[in-house]
């Protein structure tokens, strides 16, 4: 017959031609596999690399929120030392001046008021120049926020005085100040030097 006829060679041809088709067929198959393969991985992978992002964002997000924290802290601080540096860069030189005002007080106590008269008109112009400049002094200080600490009466404060003694005084409250040995000066609300005082003890 015919099929007999056929040559091996024509044979072979066809059915190489056959297995090919066939293998076209089956990496065809695999290709399209592997494509629903691949997008699948691929995506897992933006996945991954998106949270791995986000994540990094946040982080320095927040880095970034603490700097600016940092940075105004610092701003407030610095503000803060500025501020109190001009109110009490001053603070040493009132100190000296204070020993300036307690002379000019104790040189206008020391005067006998019974001879401050006319007849002694040297007494009287020295004591008045005296009295004009302790009072001239004590307005520059309050001018510069210092203020004169005199609490004769006042409850004891350990922030603005110091006691030196206790003493008995009749009709005084426990605890109130009796005398007033050397008077205190606060700077801008902060006591610079405490009142040297005498304190009532409980009866």
């Amino acid at each position: 017959s015919f099929c007999l006829r056929t040559s091996p060679r024509l044979l072979c041809a066809a059915t190489q031609q056959k297995n090919t088709g066939q293998n076209l067929e089956e990496d065809q198959s695999q290709s399209q596999n592997e494509q629903k393969v691949e997008p699948s991985s691929v995506e897992k992978l933006l996945a991954e690399e998106k949270a791995k992002l986000e994540e990094q964002l946040r982080e320095v997000t927040e880095k970034y929120k603490r700097a600016l924290a940092d940075a105004e802290n610092v701003r407030q601080r610095s503000q803060k030392l500025v501020e109190e540096a001009k109110l009490y860069g001053i603070q040493s030189f009132c100190k000296d001046l204070l020993e300036v005002a307690d002379i000019l007080e104790k040189a206008t106590e020391s005067v006998p008021k019974e001879e401050i008269k006319d007849e002694n008109p040297h007494l009287k112009s020295l004591y008045e120049g005296l009295v004009m400049t302790e009072m001239q002094i004590q307005k520059v200080f309050k001018k510069h926020g210092l203020l004169r600490l005199n609490p004769v009466g006042a409850k004891f404060d350990p922030y603005e005085h110091e006691a030196l003694f206790h003493t008995a005084a009749e009709g005084r409250e426990p605890g109130s100040i009796a005398l007033v040995s050397k008077v205190g000066y606060k700077l801008h609300g902060r006591t610079l030097r405490p009142a040297l005082v005498g304190v009532v003890k409980d009866a």
